[in-house]
């Protein structure tokens, strides 16, 4: 185990991280790493899903639409352009814990790309034209994404609400169509002020770039954004289950049942405890030598798709307490769902029971940490990370240490974590297949 734990040591890359904070609040990460002429840039606000108040369900992804509508000083589209005609590209995205904006272009383009961040914190365009051009946008999304499409929303949206019951952890995170529908450019306006602060976000820049003179641009763009006062962020936690809650969703789209299951895991914060479980979710379901898809899939055949997961989007690092561990399986209609969950509770049983062999933990681990250093060897994807984990952890420099410390993760930590999975903590959600009849 000491051995293992060695070696992922010393094989690990590690980044050099400079920080700093501005007297606005804004917090900053600067990665250098000339391997390649490219930048990355990132800014992740601390507020996302769960910060949505009650009748204004999927306003902060409605928000993050309105980023990208030009600003006091620039028009619409204007952004977009400026970065494509750069050879950049850029998106966004709105997750449970926070909202992030991010560029990667070529690193002559640097002080482009904090240019243009720094615009749209400071006065984004917030007008009844891009309002509704944009509330268009986000109900043809949902259209297509969940209402249109099989298995839309299946689990991340249609499991949270079995689990959890508070307001912050349960609600619809794309938002309902009457909630948007009254939203108001004011309703942006107090969003705007309260949650896009300086005080309240990340950013985040690797690349081929000069750690000093990154901090000189920083500075000349981001400096004179207006300080303002920031929210203390809500405690979202919850009491975890006692009893097994269960739930049906008809889906008319769906031509096969399929059914998940979700448990409370421990804070992410608290790695001791959490990371065994992102490894148990490996040894169910990564690959096909995985313990779930060897035997619901190959020898029993009865699924016809299973996984296992950390969290509601599917990262295991990006997401803060409360959150969950996620099996789901897809099955044929004539086989039922109980079965298929009898088999998950017995293979749970077996690794709490007798472990897992050390040679197929290494196998795991390996195949954990190939992914990780795959990952962070795009600039684009180790910005993003490093901001997620400056963000939630106050330590970017995780990016790097992430595969040794699950490295140092025992068989025996594993099969702890598989035994806390027990039928009466968690949550099961099936969904009928009104599309097959």
């Amino acid at each position: 185990m000491a051995t293992t734990t060695g070696i992922a040591s010393r094989r690990t890359p590690s980044y050099a991280v400079e920080r700093a904070t501005l007297r606005n609040g804004l917090r900053v990460v600067i990665a250098p790493d000339r391997s390649s002429p490219v930048v990355g840039v990132a800014v992740y606000y601390d507020v996302g899903i769960r910060s949505e108040p009650e009748g204004r369900t999927g306003f902060a992804h409605l928000f993050e639409h309105l980023m990208f509508q030009g600003s006091v000083s620039l028009g619409k589209m204007e952004h977009i352009r400026y970065v494509q005609s750069s050879g950049g590209s850029l998106n966004g995205s709105t997750r449970l814990d926070y909202t992030n904006y991010y560029e990667a272009l070529p690193s002559s383009a640097l002080e482009r790309a904090l240019f243009l961040e720094a615009d749209r914190m400071r006065a984004p365009a917030l007008t009844e034209d891009n309002l509704a051009n944009q509330l268009d946008v986000v109900k043809e999304e949902i259209r297509v994404n969940v209402l249109n499409q099989p298995y839309g929303g299946f689990p991340w949206l249609t499991l949270p609400p079995v689990l959890f019951e508070t307001f912050p952890n349960a609600h619809n995170g794309y938002g309902g169509f009457e909630d948007l529908e009254s939203a108001t450019v004011e309703d942006a306006a107090d969003f705007f002020d309260q949650y896009y602060a300086p005080g309240n976000a990340v950013l985040a820049i690797a690349g081929d770039l000069d750690a000093d003179q990154a901090m000189t641009l920083v500075r000349r763009h981001f400096g004179d954004v207006p300080r303002r006062d920031v929210p203390p962020r809500p405690d979202f936690d919850e009491p975890a289950p006692t009893s097994e809650r269960r739930a049906e969703h008809h889906d008319a789209l769906a031509p096969a049942p399929a059914v998940a299951l979700g448990w409370r895991v421990p804070d992410p914060a608290d790695l001791d405890a959490y990371l065994p479980h992102v490894l148990l979710a490996s040894v169910l379901s990564a690959g096909d030598a995985s313990r779930l898809r060897r035997r619901l899939v190959q020898d029993d055949r009865t699924a016809t798709d299973i996984g296992a997961h950390l969290a509601f989007m599917e990262d295991a690092f990006d997401v803060r307490n409360p959150t969950a561990m996620i099996i789901e399986a897809h099955h044929a209609p004539e086989i039922p769902a109980d079965r298929v969950v009898s088999a998950v509770d017995e293979e749970l049983d077996r690794i709490a029971t007798d472990g897992v062999p050390e040679d197929e933990l290494a196998r795991i681990r390996a195949r954990t940490a190939s992914a990780m250093h795959q990952r962070a060897d795009h600039v684009l994807a180790r910005t993003l990370a490093m901001a997620s984990y400056e963000q939630q952890r106050g330590r970017a420099e995780l990016v790097g240490e992430m595969p040794a410390l699950l490295a140092a993760v025992t068989a025996e930590q594993v099969a702890a974590a598989a035994a806390s999975l027990r039928p009466d903590s968690r949550a099961r959600l099936d969904v009928v297949a009104d599309g097959a009849r």
